[in-house]
Order: C-alpha cells, then sequence, then structure tokens
C-alpha cells in the first residue's frame, strides 16, 4: 500500500510547494474540528532494529532469510512493537529524487558485510520485492506492531572534516552534502566529530529529510513512526539551538500533519513516536521544544535515549509531568551497552543483564509506560532472557538485580566518537576524585534500591546482598572512611579482576573493589545514601584517588 501526499520532483522549490499543499490540505480535513491524532497502543518492550539483518546473509538473500532474521530475537518475547530504521541519507527503495543504497561508496564497499547489505537490497528491489510490506504482514502474524523509524540526523562518517568530503566515497555520503557544504554544521557548530551534521536551521535541509520520511512512509502500510532525534543530536549551532528550536518545530509539525492525512484517509491513527534526550534540561540545550510539541501534539510516544550508550538517568517524573493528562505514552530506552570501560569483578554480560534489569525495575516502579532498547543486535538465543524479562513487573521478579549511582563516562577530544555523550548522564554521580575536605565531609552517593529486599529475603529467595565501590589508583596507604545511611561500614573485602582470575599472576590493578556484604534489610527499597571520605592519600601516587562505581547488587536463589 502507498502513500503519495505530493508529487515528487528533484528540485528544492517543488519540495517547498508540496510541502505548502501539504499543509493546506491537512487544514481542510473534511469539516473535522481536531486533527485525528494516533492513539498509540501500549507496548511492554519496543525494539529498535538498525537495518542489520539485510546484512546478515550472503548475497543474494532471500526475502524469507530476511525475515527470519528479522523477527527471529523477538518471537515468544515481550516485545510487542518493532521499530525499523529504513535507512539514514540514500534510499533502500526504488527513488525517482534520492540515491539508492550503496551509492556514496560507488558499489565498491569498504567490507565484505557492509557489501551484503547494500546488494541485499538492491538485489530485493531488483527482483520487485518490498520487504517492508513484508516486515509489516509478519508482523501482524506476529502481533507485533511494526513502526519506520527515521534518524534525523545520522553521522555515521567517521570524524570527516568538510573539506575532505568532495572527493570522498563513503556510505551515505550523497551528492547534495558534497555540493552544499555551507549546509552542514561544521566543527565550529558540533563537536569535531559530527562536523557533517545536518544543520536543520537551513530551510533547504528540513524539505530534504521531508522528502526522504514522506517517501519512506510510503514503501509500507506502516502501523506509524518513529523520529530518532537521539541519533545523532547535533541539528542546530550549538550557541543557538534553543534559540532555532522553532526550526525542529517546524518539521516535526510537517510530520505530523502529513502522517494526519494519512490517517485520515486510511481509516486508522498514524501515531509518530519521538526519541529525545532523557533530560528536560538535555532537551533544551539541542533544540527540542517539547512544550510546544506536547501542545500541538506533534507525537504520540515519546521515548528518551542518549546519544552515546545507555543513558539511564532519564527524568522520568519531569517527562511524566509533562505529559500529564495528554495520553502520550512514555518509554525509558536503553542502548546496546553502557558507556565507558567495564572493569567489573563478575562478568560483563553477567553485570550489564543485572543492571539492565536493576533500571527496567526502576522504570516501571516509576510508571514508564514500557522499555525501549536500541542497538540490542540478537538472534533466537542471544538476550533472550531480557527480553522475557524487563517487560513487566512480574516477570523480573526473584532476577538478580543492579542498582547503581549513575555512572557519567565523557569521552576525551579527539577519540571516536567525542562529543556524542555531552548531552548525557548530566547528572552522573561517578566518577569523582575524592580529596580531602576540612571539614572530613566526602562526597555522598545515591542508589536507590526498587526491590522489596526484606520481604524477599524473608521468603528465602536471597542469595546475598552487596555494596560494591570501586576506587581508582588506590593504595593501602590511603586512608578512608565509608557509611551507608548514616552507619560506618567496617572493613571491606579488598578485591580486584586480575587477582581474581587464577590465570593472571598480579593482584594489583588501578582499578580496585571494595566489598561489604549488606544484611537484607541495609539494601530494602528505597533511596540509600554512600559517604566516602578521604583523610590521607598516599603520597607516592601522583594521580588523584577517584571512585569510579558504586553499586548494590541483590543476588537471588
Amino acid at each position: 500500500m502507498k502513500h503519495r501526499d505530493f508529487n515528487v520532483t528533484r528540485s528544492a522549490a517543488s519540495c517547498v510547494l508540496a510541502l505548502g499543499v501539504l499543509v493546506a490540505n491537512s487544514a481542510i480535513s473534511g469539516g473535522e474540528s481536531e486533527e485525528p491524532h494516533g492513539a498509540a497502543r501500549a507496548y511492554k518492550i519496543i525494539y529498535n532494529w538498525d537495518g542489520a539483518p539485510h546484512g546478515y546473509s550472503q548475497y543474494p538473500q532471500t526475502l524469507e532469510q530476511f525475515l527470519e532474521k528479522t523477527f527471529a530475537p523477538l518471537k515468544n518475547t515481550q516485545v510487542e512493537a518493532l521499530f525499523w530504521c529504513i535507512g539514514e541519507h540514500e534510499a533502500a527503495w526504488k527513488s525517482k529524487t534520492l540515491p539508492l543504497v550503496g551509492s556514496g561508496e560507488k558499489r565498491v564497499y569498504s567490507g565484505a558485510r557492509s557489501m551484503a547489505h547494500h546488494e541485499n537490497i538492491r538485489a530485493m528491489l531488483a527482483r520487485g520485492e518490498n520487504p517492508y510490506q513484508a516486515m509489516v504482514k509478519r508482523g501482524k502474524e506476529l502481533g507485533i506492531d511494526v513502526f519506520l523509524s527515521i534518524r534525523m540526523n545520522d553521522n555515521h562518517f567517521s570524524g570527516m572534516q568538510l573539506d575532505e568530503m568532495a572527493n570522498a566515497n563513503h556510505a551515505g555520503l550523497t551528492d547534495i552534502r558534497k555540493q552544499h557544504p555551507e549546509w552542514c554544521l561544521g566543527p565550529k557548530n558540533a563537536p569535531p566529530w559530527f562536523a557533517l551534521s545536518w544543520n536543520m536551521a537551513i530551510p533547504e535541509v528540513r524539505e530534504h529529510r521531508f522528502l526522504y520520511i514522506s517517501e519512506a512512509i510510503a514503501q509500507a502500510d506502516w502501523d506509524g513512526i518513529e523520529l530518532d532525534w537521539q541519533r545523532h543530536a547535533f541539528h542546530l549551532p550549538a550557541n543557538d539551538a534553543w534559540r532555532l528550536r522553532y526550526t525542529l518545530t517546524d518539521l516535526q509539525r510537517a510530520v505530523r500533519q502529513h502522517t494526519d492525512a494519512i490517517a485520515r484517509r486510511r481509516g486508522r491513527p498514524f501515531p509518530v513516536s519521538i526519541r529525545v534526550a532523557t533530560t528536560l534540561e538535555a532537551c533544551k540545550r539541542i533544540g527540542y521544544d517539547l512544550k510546544t510539541w506536547v501542545n500541538e501534539r506533534l507525537f504520540d510516544i515519546l521515548v528518551t535515549g542518549g546519544g552515546a550508550g545507555t543513558d539511564p538517568g532519564s527524568d522520568v517524573e519531569g517527562f511524566r509531568k509533562l505529559l500529564h493528562g495528554t495520553g502520550i505514552r512514555f518509554y525509558a530506552g536503553f542502548d546496546g551497552g553502557f558507556w565507558g570501560e567495564y572493569r567489573g569483578l563478575n562478568g560483563a554480560k553477567e553485570w550489564t543483564e543485572a543492571l539492565f534489569r536493576g533500571y527496567s525495575k526502576a522504570f516501571w516502579e516509576r510508571e514508564a509506560s514500557g522499555i525501549y532498547v536500541f542497538n540490542w543486535h540478537a538472534n533466537d538465543k542471544t538476550r533472550r532472557a531480557l527480553l522475557r524479562s524487563i517487560g513487566a513487573v512480574k516477570s523480573l521478579r526473584g532476577q538478580d538485580k543492579v542498582f547503581a549511582a549513575l555512572h557519567r563516562n565523557v569521552r576525551a577530544p579527539g577519540l571516536a566518537w567525542s562529543g556524542a555523550d555531552l548531552n548525557d548522564r548530566l547528572l552522573g554521580e561517578t566518577p569523582t576524585n575524592l580529596y580531602r575536605s576540612i571539614t572530613r565531609s566526602g562526597p555522598t552517593f545515591s542508589v536507590d534500591v526498587y526491590d522489596d529486599v526484606a520481604n524477599e529475603a524473608s521468603a528465602g529467595r536471597v542469595k546475598k546482598v552487596q555494596l560494591c565501590v570501586e576506587l581508582g589508583q588506590w593504595a593501602p596507604g590511603d586512608d578512608l572512611q565509608f557509611s551507608l545511611d548514616g552507619q560506618a561500614l567496617g572493613p571491606p573485602t579488598v578485591r580486584t579482576a586480575v587477582g581474581d582470575d587464577p590465570l593472571d599472576p598480579g593482584e594489583v590493578s588501578d582499578h580496585t573493589w571494595f566489598v561489604w556484604p549488606l544484611n537484607p534489610g541495609q539494601a530494602d527499597r528505597g533511596s540509600h545514601s554512600v559517604r566516602i571520605t578521604l583523610s590521607k592519600r598516599d603520597p607516592r601516587l601522583k594521580p588523584p584517588l577517584s571512585v569510579e562505581r558504586v553499586e548494590i547488587h541483590v543476588d537471588y536463589r
């Protein structure tokens, strides 16, 4: 089923004209007093697929192979909606106005996986197949709604700069961007790694993105659309983002009018979802005028997500207050992992899953509408336990969890993806350097526990509870005092990952864990404060002593 609301042409002028016609048509909606905004279903888990299954089979991939790879992780789980990223800059469909996938590399690819991905799409289109309508149909069979997902300003250009574009062949690097470097933000208006990001204040850029979105919508009878503003969240000159916020609203409004027209024509809602930053402050910094978007009902689902890795610091209460009484649903989002290196005592997989479960329980208890997962590349064997448990409070009961103080890692300038995290985890408490204080009072870290640990322990379901604090550059000559909820803690067990490894001959590490066993009452539901005070620092160490992580681990039988 195709939806064509305007004539697609190559010229920006025609696109502007089409926008005007679209807005006019939306305004004269057959005598209706209000726009038929897209009431959204409640989903336990929303799963965002970034299009990777196209490259999961050798060329030529069959349509059935594609569908199997796409839905394998989702079958018999708590996933109830699939948000499908159809692409970023080039068309993954037959377009008269946009270059076909693979064009930016002139079909000479940087790797076998990239070749398989792009050539499999081209082969399907050449065979006359429509993988997107096939996904919608398969989703209906499985009870999974399928949304189109659009990355509004994706920047996977490996840190390329404006003066390098003209002669470059790179995935997604289209001629229109090469011909108009002045339409990009450049290194003065965004972190250098994201210099090629579109400047959404430029009218022609918004028209070009609207053209892409409208063509993508026409490829299938989607159950809705997601505008992913967070991939990547550099849309306006940094120092003027809030003042120029009306330009982002312009594009958001245009898409809403377009989807309303589709909803009227097909006789059922066309919900719009947005993915934005995790705090209202970060949204303002980026240029998302959410108050206006809510007042004009420009979306039906709000998802929060980090610009780099999982940002669990979502201001759930602030967003719920903003959305109160609107019927707009709120989803807290996870990325594929956590930003920054993990140097824990448990295996990275076990720790990551326990942390996801801890944050999922917190989001449910704080009245999120559901959980959203992004970049969770998987098959029918991986991530299965999480996708069967994090979608409901009941299924999280009795599952190992980590409850942690919010961790913020900011990548150093000059490194790959540097700057992606600028608006993430703004209120992160760790890592922080420890210095001696005049009043002998160090920093306090908050750890919120959302399990009824004491009751679960009384029922015999709790195996152990521990407070775990990671210190950077600790030495036995340091004099430290620790307290939990105002009560002094006794001597900890001092452990390192290398010391726990029977194959590693060392015992000393730059990262040391202090571990205390807790009775269940000490870690019961509620907010817990951990204070760490430094009285004496070993003078032989040059780097400061730092608190890297503060966590409460609850392990069940």
